[in-house]
């Protein structure tokens, strides 16, 4: 099992750096909202309720780094999608390759993908005033949040392609990745937010995700929101993972 993932994670790896209209958007796009963002809204750190905060970039950098996250996710799916569209799944399918190998290899190129996101976005920050009240280990830890939801994030994305087989379908959803992003607190203090948002994001499980990873960078690892964010992510990734597998049957028997 070990070594069919492995063999598969650095095919999914390779193709992915010789596709950079792929891995460009998962960072690009992310940095130019971050940007915004920061320059455009700094002065709303002065609100009653807001979080202490160096600045707003500390607190807009668990942001970008979910929106990064989630970005990696679609891609994680047209990758999927394409395969299956190319002919190249089948070719595996009607390998000796283990079944599962077949999942574990794409999400594992997926955790891969997300370590140097998380890692980018961390470099960005510092590099433009950022602190991390965590220190290295605060650091570690929002890397751990972010390799797990990534982890996640590419399973869901695998998962529906498994089940569209289609790489136009796969992108479909980048629209409802964007509305699930906007309504948890990712970008903004859940308690400021008007009702029913603020309900909506309280049960968003972004919203923990993106907090578990914030926590570290304006406060520092104790607290209950890294927990919190690390067991969303883990739910996550659990779950997605399992339906990605329940999908392969699928696939497997519709083959």
């Amino acid at each position: 099992m070990i070594r069919p993932t492995v063999a598969l994670a650095r095919r999914a790896l390779r193709n992915a750096l010789r596709r950079p209209q792929f891995l460009a958007p998962l960072v690009l796009f992310p940095t130019l909202f971050l940007a915004v963002n920061v320059g455009g809204l700094n002065r709303t750190t002065a609100l009653p309720g807001f979080p202490q905060v160096d600045g707003f970039l500390d607190f807009q950098l668990a942001a970008a780094m979910t929106q990064s996250l989630l970005l990696g996710g679609v891609s994680t799916g047209i990758a999927t999608a394409l395969e299956i569209e190319g002919g190249f799944f089948d070719r595996l399918v009607s390998s000796p390759v283990p079944r599962l190998a077949l999942v574990l290899g794409r999400l594992v190129a997926a955790a891969v993908i997300s370590a140097v996101q998380i890692v980018y976005f961390l470099a960005v920050g510092l590099i433009f005033g950022a602190s991390i009240q965590g220190g290295v280990a605060g650091a570690a830890v929002v890397l751990l949040i972010g390799v797990v939801a990534g982890v996640g994030f590419g399973a869901i994305g695998q998962a529906i392609a498994l089940r569209a087989r289609s790489a136009s379908t796969v992108q479909g959803i980048f629209p409802i990745v964007f509305v699930i992003l906007f309504v948890s607190s990712a970008f903004f203090p859940r308690d400021l937010l008007e009702s029913p948002l603020d309900v909506v994001a309280r049960y968003n499980p972004l919203s923990y995700i993106s907090d578990g990873m914030r926590g570290p960078i304006i406060e520092g690892i104790e607290g209950a929101a890294v927990l919190e964010g690390l067991a969303a992510a883990a739910l996550i990734a659990v779950a997605a993972t399992a339906v990605s597998i329940v999908a392969l049957r699928g696939k497997l028997r519709s083959a």
